[in-house]
């Protein structure tokens, strides 16, 4: 990579702060807090402890977290199946503020535009989880009344030992995951008459498709410095972490906006088929 100015180290311990921080509003305050000064340069303070692993972050006491097997599945032509769906979707929004935090927290040899990707993506993660919570309110419910599972945080634990293995498989794996289904869900929702919530969802997936965009773009950045070809090294990645985890069909149109190439999406395609 490229030499660039190096973060400040206060950014580590504000963004240890807010990973850490239990409470979900709290938490958008600090993220949005640490955004504002991070980019005003207002960030005082000479060290930071090294990072941590960190087995849980900062998060409520609910929702309860379950195997994903186990939770609900219900239709989007009732309010009870909206709300699993709001829910749901809420519950990825807050996971992804706590990886955007930890990307900053956790790589320190990283240079100062890469924090600044990651706190641009958890500020706007904040956002998407307080329009969904928002959202949750006017359907009568709150985040935490339903079970979730821990499956976004358990992959930020797989990779906390290389940034490069985290740029793959987490916004490249499980947040384009999210490319690929949320048209399905506007899709069910129109059907169900609920356009407040597609209204969310229209904002939420096109400001993802410029998350993941990051994710690829500080991936190849470091398979290059590593002396690594991008595309097939992805698919080695996939192959050794996530076996059979990435299948079809995907959102094509919404990769490519996101970084992928056709031929990563020919060869995610022949892959999922197997």
């Amino acid at each position: 990579m490229s030499e660039r100015p190096r973060p400040h180290p206060a950014v580590y311990r504000a963004a240890e702060a807010a990973l850490r921080e239990r409470d979900p509003e709290a938490k958008c305050e600090r993220v949005l807090e640490l955004a504002r000064a991070w980019w005003a340069d207002e960030l005082e303070g000479t060290d930071a402890p090294a990072p941590q692993r960190m087995e849980v972050p900062g998060r409520p006491g609910r929702p309860v977290l379950v195997h994903p097997k186990e939770l609900p599945r219900r239709g989007l032509h009732t309010t009870a199946g909206r709300v699993a769906l709001v829910h749901a979707v809420a519950h990825i929004e807050f996971n992804a503020i706590n990886l955007a935090l930890d990307a900053v927290y956790r790589f320190r040899d990283m240079p100062a535009p890469f924090v600044s990707d990651w706190l641009q993506v958890a500020a706007e993660e904040a956002r998407h989880f307080r329009l969904l919570r928002a959202r949750l309110h006017e359907l009568g419910a709150d985040y935490g009344d339903l079970p979730a599972h821990n499956g976004l945080w358990e992959a930020a634990l797989a990779t906390d030992h290389d940034v490069m293995v985290r740029m793959a498989l987490v916004p490249r794996v499980l947040e384009a995951r999210g490319l690929d289904v949320t048209p399905g869900m506007i899709e069910r929702l129109t059907a169900a008459g609920d356009h407040a919530t597609v209204a969310l969802l229209e904002i939420i997936q096109r400001e993802e498709v410029a998350h993941v965009a990051i994710g690829t773009r500080w991936f190849r950045e470091l398979a290059h410095a590593r002396g690594f070809d991008p595309e097939p090294l992805f698919l080695a990645l996939l192959a050794e972490h996530m076996p059979g985890r990435v299948r079809p069909p995907f959102a094509h149109e919404a990769r490519l906006a996101a970084g992928f190439t056709e031929s990563e999406m020919g060869a995610l395609e022949q892959q999922g088929r197997r």
